[in-house]
């Protein structure tokens, strides 16, 4: 059995596809996918499209990576380049009363998703739980990244609020879902589809890795249409050595009032004359973005 086949989940050199009729195969990967290029991208990840044939005993052998449409890059606990996922059409960007919304996450996120490029959806979880003492910092939040033109969505697995909106939304993309740990993306995901869980065992048992193996990328199939890609809760994130252009479109209100700066070159912290500060200084940038994109610039290629 030879043909094409997505990337559901790599365990080292090991990877688990999904044929173009839906069977998962277990497979092997020559080493280099790609002969030329940054090492990190010369791997096939989570969302990548393979061309495989039959290999020794009951694996596949991965022989040839197709071209990407985009693909995630991140650092890892090194600071080297890794990368995550691929061909990725949106990113939901799932926040909640608690743990209680960074917005310097939020930001990193919005720069990762604009660099890959893709669509962003920012989803407040778990609505339900909204006190009085949440409620302002998750209005703020919606008023914040709203008024930036941000989609935002809120959603509750408990009750049902925006289930089936975010359902049309995830039909017929691969959509990654993304945020720290805690904020309820499994009850979301079940919610979403409630036969997932039988794919998620079956997908653990073909693997070997167990049930709860929390540091690797999965995709699933949802039963109403669409991939969803499941990356690890994480504590913090940032795009990998983001540039000037990434930087630009990750924080647009920023590079518009950039114009204005008297040096072309202005960093935005010292310098004279400088209409980003104004800007912030007169409200018309929040706080919290100009000091993301100052400490990203201080990341960047």
């Amino acid at each position: 059995m030879s043909g094409q086949a997505r990337v559901v989940a790599r365990f080292g050199a090991e990877l688990i596809l999904r044929t173009e009729s839906g069977e998962l195969l277990r497979a092997v990967s020559r080493r280099n996918l790609v002969k030329h290029g940054p090492a990190h991208l010369r791997a096939a990840v989570c969302g990548d499209y393979v061309r495989f044939e039959p290999g020794d005993g009951d694996k596949a052998v991965a022989v040839a990576l197709q071209p990407r449409r985009n693909v995630l890059v991140r650092p890892d606990h090194r600071g080297r380049p890794h990368a995550g996922a691929a061909n990725i059409d949106q990113v939901l960007i799932v926040i909640a009363p608690l743990p209680t919304p960074d917005w310097g996450i939020i930001d990193r996120y919005l720069t990762a998703v604009a660099a890959l490029p893709a669509t962003p959806l920012l989803i407040v979880n778990k609505s339900d739980l909204l006190e009085a003492s949440d409620a302002r910092l998750i209005a703020d939040t919606e008023a914040l990244y709203g008024g930036l033109g941000y989609p935002v969505l809120r959603t509750s697995a408990k009750n049902g609020e925006g289930i089936e909106t975010l359902r049309e939304r995830l039909r017929g993309h691969t959509s990654l879902l993304v945020g720290q740990s805690g904020v309820g993306k499994s009850s979301l995901t079940r919610a979403l589809d409630p036969g997932l869980e039988v794919r998620v065992g079956e997908l653990s048992a073909l693997s070997g890795e167990g049930r709860h193996t929390t540091t690797v990328a999965h995709l699933y199939a949802l039963s109403s249409g669409g991939d969803l890609i499941d990356s690890p809760g994480v504590r913090d994130f940032a795009p990998y050595q983001p540039t000037a252009d990434d930087l630009a479109a990750g924080f647009p209100e920023i590079a518009e009032c950039a114009h204005d700066c008297r040096f072309h070159d202005c960093r935005h912290r010292a310098e004279p004359g400088c209409a980003v500060k104004a800007a912030a200084e007169a409200g018309r940038i929040p706080p919290s973005r100009l000091r993301s994109f100052l400490e990203l610039e201080g990341n960047s290629a």
